[in-house]
């Protein structure tokens, strides 16, 4: 192994070791950057030639600025403002309570009303922590309540609360689009149909288990004596608002009225509108929703940062060229790699967050996937329905944790460790669906952009 391979390598292994040291991710990744940056220069000084075009400090800082100042990461902040002012609008209160009374009458009816709200809250915020956090906070004392088992109660509560990280507008879809060099509507329009597979499964899974297993989703008689039309015109005024601005953000970018950025913006005007007309929006309440934006976009473009140091400095050493040399050694076409690929990202998804596999692995794979011929849309997808697992499965797995942070005090995080594990299970049925049949990703896009 030469030098500059060993560089590559022990590079990684300090990143996996600093990792664990508890500094922030964003830090980890900057600060390794730096540090074999300026170790590479000085071994070229001493006349060990590494990685001729290793970046200056003056070089590393203009591709930084590069990365920050890219357009197509403009709708991510103001996605991030949608979200969090939707979550204090009290829209997802009205909308749970309505689909509570409609659905009492099924077996498993409250837990099918909280998959339900949270594929709308996916669809109208795509901020994992404040949706599982909401409908941890609205619906899990309910259900148990009513007798819903602790396990069963929590996993589709955290599981629903996750729909909106494939979902479109989901912040996670825009990173990739830029790290995939894809346009932020295609991969939009390329997750509505998976996403609405995921939640189909998710729901089906609800309704047979309460069906054969009763004990685990109790009928209740929360409904009061209302006629049926009463309670369909209260549940289509309870979901007017959200569908409303859904249909005002992606209608708009689906059929080409408004690029993501200007569609981001009309969602965050929505979300002003909707708050007001909700009597929610006050000074204290603006000021709480630009703060928590100003804080999660921090946190995003932070570790988008340190990642893209990384990266330049990794392939300045020839990480990227060792890599893909490495991974086309491998006697595997180009559906074998696909496969190999989404194993690695499922197993680093026990032990990194999706922002850190997003921003160090796709950069890396992306070469790999075009000179393979891979169809780049079907391939992030294909990711986007993999890293879903990495938001419930331990000992990373944040919904987890965001839940047992507003869970009641009986529900113990074995018991949501044991819930989500048949949700886990669809995911990667999911996944496995996507790979089987691709058009299931690439119909809905071939269908509008003939």
């Amino acid at each position: 192994m030469g030098l500059e391979a060993s560089l590559v390598v022990l590079m990684f292994l300090s990143f996996v070791v600093l990792l664990f040291s508890g500094y922030p991710v964003a830090w980890v990744l900057a600060g390794v950057a730096f540090l074999f940056a300026a170790l590479g220069q000085i071994l070229n000084a001493s006349g060990v030639p590494v990685g001729t075009d290793l970046p200056t400090l003056g070089l590393m800082v203009e591709r930084l600025y590069g990365t920050m100042s890219s357009y197509s990461l403009v709708p991510l902040p103001l996605f991030v403002f949608m979200g969090h002012m939707l979550d204090r609008s009290g829209i997802a209160v009205a909308l749970l309570r309505a689909l509570q009374r409609a659905l009492s009458r099924f077996p498993g009816g409250l837990a099918l009303g909280v998959t339900i709200l949270g594929l709308v809250l996916a669809a109208s915020t795509g901020i994992i922590g404040a949706s599982v956090a909401l409908l941890g906070t609205l619906a899990l004392p309910s259900m148990l309540d009513d007798g819903y088992d602790a396990s069963f109660a929590s996993g589709t509560v955290a599981a629903a609360g996750c729909l909106g990280i494939l979902v479109p507008p989901s912040i996670m879809l825009v990173l990739m689009a830029d790290q995939m060099r894809l346009p932020v509507g295609d991969l939009f329009i390329a997750a509505v149909v998976p996403g609405i597979l995921l939640s189909g499964l998710y729901l089906g899974y609800v309704l047979v288990a309460a069906t054969l297993r009763p004990d685990l989703a109790p009928r209740t008689a929360t409904a009061r004596a209302t006629s049926s039309e009463n309670l369909a015109l209260e549940l289509m005024r309870a979901l007017l608002a959200p569908l409303t601005l859904i249909l005002a953000v992606l209608g708009s970018i689906f059929f080409g009225i408004a690029s993501p950025s200007e569609a981001a913006g009309v969602g965050a005007a929505g979300a002003i509108g909707l708050a007001l007309l909700n009597r929610s929006l006050n000074l204290s309440v603006l000021r709480e929703v630009s703060r928590l934006t100003a804080r999660t976009t921090s946190f995003i473009f932070g570790i988008l940062l340190g990642a893209s140091a990384f990266s330049l400095v990794l392939r300045s050493l020839g990480g990227d060229e060792l890599i893909e040399g490495s991974v086309r050694a491998l006697p595997l076409g180009p559906d074998g790699m696909v496969i190999a690929l989404m194993l690695l990202v499922f197993a680093l998804g026990f032990v990194l967050d999706w922002i850190e596999i997003t921003l160090i692995v796709l950069p890396l794979v992306y070469p790999i996937t075009r000179a393979l011929g891979i169809d780049p849309i079907w391939f992030t997808l294909l990711v986007a329905m993999c890293l879903q697992t990495s938001f419930l499965t331990p000992p990373v797995g944040p919904a987890l944790f965001y839940l047992q942070g507003v869970a009641p005090a009986s529900v113990r995080l074995g018991q949501i460790y044991r819930g989500v594990v048949p949700f886990v299970c669809l995911q990667l049925l999911a996944l496995i669906a996507l790979f089987t049949w691709p058009g299931l990703v690439t119909w809905l896009p071939d269908l509008l952009y003939p």
